[in-house]
């Protein structure tokens, strides 16, 4: 096997988190690349989530998708929700102490799936215990099946290791690790390299792999490691193991900022919870992390420490950005280098805290009252999302500007394996200073559109909310307002002459392609894969990555769109309204009049989006997709 698809299911907070952690590092330990998205609820305790992972020995994967190889369970839900999600021939590994549970008598259960289970059931002729399903599932679709007790595999541990009865439940989780390790060979070195990372002290370390070596002799007696992966032949020599909130953070260390802002939202927060950890005050590379009472002193306090002069940023997510809006139209008025890294998630309002989306871009790129200059970028991966969070703070810098640095939460929660960041091509670059030691200090002269930017103590200097002259002085005259707003305007012409085109997009597939979806953000490793797939069956597919919106990469786009004609686009979005193709009629003067979108909050899928591309071509205008549990 080349490619190895599996899910991994349980209640939120027991432990799932964990297993997808050791399985991640023992994947990339043993050299293949892998990427698994964690799904959950918006609840602390007890609703059902899962983890959805692709491993490779060819390549370092960047999509997702269906049916799966292996359904590992920890609970009764995970057997009901994902059974259909496996393919013919596949392993379900579960609890067989679960066999008389009946779907019906799950609370947790959310009553459209209950109704959608009822109808399959009566048509099957199940009676909906898991034990039914798994007959099926035997019977039927030729699942091989790895029956665990888990009630006697912890009365084992707990005599084997003399751990306290009471405690033994907290081992479920390596129950998964070992029964997925055994059917795919991973290693015994990887295995134990994962669980030492994971588990630092000694005993819990010990007690995790006497569990998982139990469950690993007891399945491999039974199956053998019939999903064995073929030795990875990736070629990269040195990777990076991490999510994307990690990688945006340690992005953070390495481009220099000083100064974050945050008030707790999912799902940014991980990014600053990460940052903490390498909180130090005073010295050389201090870095202070500031825990706000909510998003609008967040903003304020990032602007405050950016007027200072060190690097400065804020995270958060959609309800979390509504609230900051004032302040980042109070940075673009009085030309404040400030960053704000912005984590989508469904909306509006609350709408899904913890399920993914791309439905505010519209609203990054008009955000906040009047008129004034900002870049938007909006990164597809986690290597993108590393370089990107670099070249956040250089173009805020350079330019004087805010930039929205847009992140799905499908990015921001997945695990993914990267190559190591290159910093040799890393570059700092801090703008226009001003000198000291001058006698009259105009913070907006208006001999540039980019004035020399002095920090707070250097000099004496106004800042207000009002229009100003180049003082920074409250001045309402037409003329000087004229001035002024021509001078913070024009950096967008600056923007577009000095920002290369080729660094506004990406391109993947032929020359010549005879359709061309345009898509942004995450849906670019769905897409890639696609576009491998449709050129595999004869369908000329490409794929034109948007990398930023300010500046939008106009002449490139009209060139490939003039090329295909424009009745070949095909927009590719999480979104209703199919949000780029709007900003791409306002820059370029080209509709998009076909598309491909997804709003469920769940990430989209290879063969869901190679389905709707062949629905397009026999003349669907717009498809909906709605996968995923």
């Amino acid at each position: 096997m080349n490619e190895l698809r599996y899910i991994i299911g349980g209640p939120q907070g027991g432990g799932l988190e964990t297993t997808s952690e050791i399985l991640s590092w023992a994947f990339a330990w043993s050299g293949y690349g892998i990427i698994s998205d964690r799904e959950y609820f918006s609840n602390i305790k007890g609703r059902h989530s899962y983890v959805h992972a692709t491993v490779s020995a060819t390549e370092l994967p960047k999509h997702l998708t269906y049916p799966v190889d292996i359904v590992a369970a920890m609970d009764a839900e995970t057997v009901f929700t994902h059974f259909n999600d496996l393919r013919d021939g596949g392993y379900l590994i579960y609890n067989s102490d679960d066999d008389s549970v009946n779907y019906a008598s799950i609370p947790s259960m959310e009553r459209e799936l209950r109704d959608r289970l009822s109808e399959q059931f009566k048509g099957l002729g199940l009676d909906g215990t898991v034990k039914s399903v798994v007959k099926y599932l035997q019977g039927n679709r030729k699942v091989r099946v790895v029956a665990l007790s888990f009630k006697e595999l912890l009365m084992e541990i707990q005599k084997r290791e003399g751990i306290v009865p009471s405690q033994a439940s907290r081992y479920i989780s390596t129950i998964l690790v070992g029964a997925v390790a055994a059917i795919t060979d991973i290693s015994q070195e990887s295995i134990d390299y994962s669980l030492r990372r994971r588990f630092t002290r000694e005993d819990v370390y010990r007690h995790n792999r006497a569990m998982a070596n139990i469950v690993i002799d007891l399945v491999k007696g039974q199956f053998g490691s019939e999903l064995k992966l073929d030795p990875p032949k990736i070629g990269v020599r040195s990777i990076l193991v991490a999510s994307g909130n990690d990688a945006i953070a340690m992005a953070k260390v390495v481009a220099g900022v000083r100064f974050q802002a945050y008030y707790p939202i999912t799902p940014a927060a991980d990014e600053s919870f990460t940052l903490e950890e390498y909180e130090t005050l005073g010295g050389e590379g201090s870095i202070i992390i500031f825990q706000t009472e909510d998003e609008l002193a967040a903003i304020n306090a990032a602007i405050g420490a950016a007027l200072t002069g060190v690097r400065s940023s804020v995270a958060t997510s959609g309800p979390g950005f509504d609230l900051m809006v004032e302040g980042l139209g109070w940075a673009g008025h009085n030309e404040v280098p400030v960053v704000v890294t912005y984590y989508q998630r469904g909306g509006p309002s609350t709408g899904q805290p913890t399920r993914g989306g791309q439905s505010d871009l519209l609203s990054s790129v008009f955000a906040s009252h009047g008129e004034y200059p900002r870049i938007v970028l909006a990164s597809g991966d986690h290597e993108e999302a590393f370089y990107d969070a670099i070249d956040a703070f250089n173009y805020a810098e350079t330019y004087q500007v805010p930039v929205i640095h847009l992140v799905d939460k499908f990015l921001a929660n997945t695990i993914a394996t990267i190559p190591m960041p290159n910093l040799d091509n890393v570059r700092i670059t801090r703008g226009v200073l001003a000198p000291r030691g001058l006698k009259e200090y105009k913070r907006f002269d208006l001999s540039s559109p980019i004035s020399p930017r002095a920090f707070l103590g250097d000099y004496v200097m106004w800042y207000t909310g009002d229009e100003h002259d180049e003082y920074g002085h409250i001045n309402e005259d037409p003329i000087n307002r004229v001035r002024m707003m021509n001078k913070r305007m024009s950096k967008l012409d600056i923007i577009d002459r000095e920002i290369p085109e080729e660094r506004r997009y990406s391109y993947f597939g032929p020359d010549r392609p005879d359709i061309l979806l345009v898509g942004w953000g995450f849906v670019k490793g769905v897409a890639v894969k696609a576009v491998e797939e449709l050129t595999e069956e004869g369908i000329g597919a490409g794929y034109y990555h948007i990398r930023m919106f300010i500046p939008f990469p106009r002449n490139s786009l009209t060139k490939f769109a003039n090329e295909v004609g424009a009745n070949n686009l095909i927009a590719v979005e999480h979104n209703y309204m199919a949000q780029a193709s709007k900003l791409v009629a306002m820059n370029t003067g080209i509709m998009i009049n076909k598309s491909i979108v997804k709003y469920t909050g769940r990430p989209m899928y290879v063969h869901e989006l190679v389905n709707a591309v062949k629905n397009v071509l026999r003349g669907s205008t717009r498809e909906v997709v709605s996968y995923g549990a």
